[in-house]
């Protein structure tokens, strides 16, 4: 293991029980980081969010408002542990079933989309883009697979207080455009 890997390994279970008491602190954070939600920046997709996992800040609010705006929405989908993520059309209230991680997915007969915009999950975010995940790699992967000519916005989707000064990155780590929090907005690009 290399020194950044290292670094970020300590830093991600700094993170996880952060992350765990600003969840139990704050059962409204994802409806206030809703309202503050970037329209403008997201089109009208299809813009793909995540079904949150433990203390992950909780989408579905952000979704719901983005589906009231009419934008296409889509969920990510894992169908080995080893290959990118796919993408496949998603509405509220819309049967799921688990992926290969066992995380509700849109059904496999959905056909595969290209986002245009993605919303993810991550343990600690910086200002410059820098995003720290769970550490499998599977958003980096799914990112890098959409090619450079169809990158997707990336949107971070945290509590405030995930906000670290300067994350360690490695070359295959893929830089946010911006990060949504119950505080609001931040651009970085």
């Amino acid at each position: 293991m290399n020194l950044v890997s290292h670094q970020k390994s300590v830093l991600r279970r700094q993170m996880r029980s952060l992350r765990l008491a600003l969840a139990a602190a704050d059962s409204q954070a994802a409806s206030r980081a809703a309202a503050h939600a970037p329209l403008a920046r997201l089109g009208t997709g299809p813009v793909a969010g995540y079904i949150a996992q433990g203390a992950e800040l909780d989408p579905a609010p952000l979704m719901n408002v983005l589906a009231k705006a009419g934008v296409n929405l889509a969920l990510p989908a894992a169908v080995s542990r080893e290959a990118p993520l796919i993408f496949r059309p998603w509405t509220p209230g819309a049967a799921l079933s688990p992926d290969a991680f066992g995380i509700p997915a849109p059904l496999a007969d959905q056909p595969q989309v290209s986002p245009t915009a993605l919303i993810v999950p991550l343990l600690a975010f910086d200002r410059r883009g820098g995003r720290l995940g769970q550490g499998a790699g599977v958003y980096d992967r799914a990112i890098a697979a959409l090619g450079a000519e169809h990158r997707p916005f990336l949107l971070g989707y945290a509590y405030a207080g995930q906000e670290v000064e300067d994350l360690p990155l490695e070359p295959h780590d893929q830089r946010l455009d911006a990060i949504l929090t119950e505080a609001g907005l931040i651009e970085v690009r």
